[in-house]
């Protein structure tokens, strides 16, 4: 397992799951989660952060960018304009050029625009931007995304902050499938038997924060999340046997009963 590091735009890391940090009741409750799991890649909202100010922010304080790469996020951004927008504000603030592209328009479900997106991606990649775009569990569009450069494709299971797991189950077994960059199950994940679910199928990578921050022991569930992403990695590669619609003994019994050689 030391050798199976998770590779995104030439970049190695030794986590495979990623922690947003929205909803968390204090900084202090982040900080626990970040310790507890050892994660390496941790979202933030740019509406949400003053990036002039990070060592008085209540979100940037408590992130060790010698261990985090800050992942900024442009959650809230209702088109593409928008987004790239927040994207060059990160990127001037001294960030890496590094984004979580998020574009939800619609305030119900908070489901991504996919033509927004697509559009949003293409021109950061020319920016010179690492784009990492959330998405609908969507084929099609994660390998239009992957022919525009973005380094990622960043699957829903279910809706944000919603913690019903995978529900897309199908579509993301047909996105891992095809996908030649990795493929991070971003959103809904609510129990770390679904991260867990999440990398027996074949992804690269989990995101998590609302099960997180929920959590009566913030530092425990991060904890969990995270040996639940290793175990579901090490289950994927290990080979999982087929499902079969039958009964099968676990022992044979070939001529036990009969007095058989």
């Amino acid at each position: 397992m030391t050798q199976d590091a998770l590779i995104i735009a030439g970049r190695t890391f030794r986590s495979r799951l990623f922690v947003g940090t929205g909803k968390f009741p204090s900084s202090a409750a982040l900080e626990a989660c970040l310790g507890a799991c050892d994660a390496e890649i941790v979202t933030v909202a740019l509406r949400r952060a003053d990036l002039s100010k990070a060592s008085e922010d209540t979100i940037l304080s408590v992130i060790d960018r010698e261990r985090h790469l800050l992942l900024p996020n442009t959650s809230g951004a209702r088109n593409a304009e928008e987004a790239v927008r927040l994207a060059k504000l990160a990127r001037a603030a001294g960030l890496e050029p590094w984004v979580k592209l998020e574009l939800t328009p619609e305030p119900r479900y908070l489901l991504p625009d996919p033509i927004e997106t697509l559009k949003a991606t293409e021109i950061l990649v020319k920016e010179g931007f690492t784009v990492l775009p959330y998405i609908q569990a969507d084929p099609v569009l994660a390998k239009k995304l992957e022919d525009a450069g973005a380094a990622t494709v960043m699957p829903l299971g279910s809706p944000i902050g919603s913690n019903r797991g995978i529900r897309t189950r199908d579509m993301l077994a047909i996105i891992i499938e095809q996908a030649t960059v990795p493929v991070v199950v971003d959103a809904g994940l609510g129990a770390p038997s679904h991260a867990a679910a999440s990398m027996e199928m074949g992804a690269d990578a989990v995101l998590v924060n609302t099960a997180l921050a929920d959590a009566a022991d913030h530092a425990a569930m991060a904890r969990a999340f995270a040996m639940a992403t290793e175990a579901g990695r090490a289950a994927y590669l290990a080979g999982l046997g087929p499902e079969r619609l039958t009964a099968e003994a676990s022992s044979p019994l070939t001529g036990f009963l009969h007095g058989k050689p």
